[in-house]
């Protein structure tokens, strides 16, 4: 998984694979999700990204 902030555009891109995006489905008027042709989730932008993600604030845990 990789996450990019865009400071000057406020918005948060998080791949979550490389593979090659079939469809993007609109979940809020800030929020976008890439799917690619098997319904896996290829990446997620999220636009406003303070206001809707807290972002850049950031918190990374692995569990087990």
């Amino acid at each position: 998984m990789k996450v990019t902030y865009f400071n000057d555009t406020d918005t948060a891109l998080i791949q979550f694979s490389s593979g090659e995006v079939a469809e993007t489905r609109e979940l809020s008027e800030d929020i976008y999700l890439d799917l690619d042709d098997n319904g896996s989730i290829v990446s997620m932008t999220i636009e406003h990204a303070r206001e809707h993600a807290r972002f850049p604030e950031l918190e990374y845990e692995e569990v087990g």
